[in-house]
């Protein structure tokens, strides 16, 4: 399980984690919510270390790092292998073909045989229903389309934890709901996941867990059936705000 504790970050003079606490079940999914600005891509980016916390204590499993102390290159990689990242603007590589942009991470990271790689690469590309476009550029390709590769490239490496930076933000709504049957699906199969989103909708079909940043704390921690059945006054004020969009 992935657990952190305490954990601090500063931009200059502006704290914008202000010492969270929580922990990430595996084979479950957390999604994390909360008003714009008030750090939920900033904590999810230190989960693997795109951001480094000027303080606290990660804990996964066998591997513990506290953020006061520097941090070695064998642990930014040793945490690195355990997580996969989906950006909101998916960041393919715009040189490399759709089946280079999954295979590049395991041939010359994981160091798999490229037959190998290429084959659970063509594997993912079916299950998205995406498997022609595999020597196409990501140019070529729709952004719903290139959302669903990006997930793939994700999975690709076989990470014990997903992190998802809202990754429906910049899509149709029609890229927006294969994305999320995507999510839906990996979610149903156990796949443990950690997403920042404002979907309440996504919120609800997808999460185990709901985390409610604010101001760069936590203002709730649970299960997502007490966050929508049984909120809070400020949780209902944020509800019924979203609702209004």
């Amino acid at each position: 399980m992935l657990k952190i504790e305490n954990i601090k970050k500063y931009f200059g003079k502006k704290e914008v984690l202000k010492g969270i606490t929580t922990e990430f079940p595996k084979g479950k999914t957390t999604v994390i919510v909360g008003p714009s600005g008030s750090g939920k891509t900033t904590l999810l980016r230190s989960l693997d270390m795109l951001v480094i916390p000027n303080s606290g204590i990660l804990d996964f499993d066998e591997l513990k790092l506290d953020f006061s102390e520097p941090i070695s290159a064998k642990e930014n990689r040793e945490l690195r292998d355990k997580t996969s990242m989906v950006f909101q603007n998916w960041n393919l590589f715009p040189n490399l073909t759709i089946l280079q942009n999954i295979t590049e991470a395991p041939i010359y990271v994981h160091h798999i045989d490229k037959k190998q790689a290429e084959k659970e690469a063509h594997e993912l590309l079916k299950e998205v229903g995406l498997d022609e476009y595999a020597n196409y550029y990501p140019n070529e390709l729709s952004g719903g389309q290139q959302q669903r590769i990006s997930i793939c490239r994700a999975l690709a490496v076989k990470p014990e934890y997903i992190l998802l930076d809202e990754p429906t933000s910049a899509l149709d709504p029609e890229s927006e709901n294969n994305i999320l049957k995507m999510v839906s699906r990996l979610s149903k199969e156990g796949q443990s996941m950690i997403m920042v989103t404002h979907n309440m909708q996504c919120a609800k079909d997808v999460a185990d867990k709901i985390l409610f940043v604010e101001n760069g704390t936590v203002e709730f921690d649970g299960l997502k059936e007490q966050f929508f059945n049984e909120p809070s006054t400020r949780v209902k004020e944020f509800l019924q705000g979203i609702s209004l969009k």
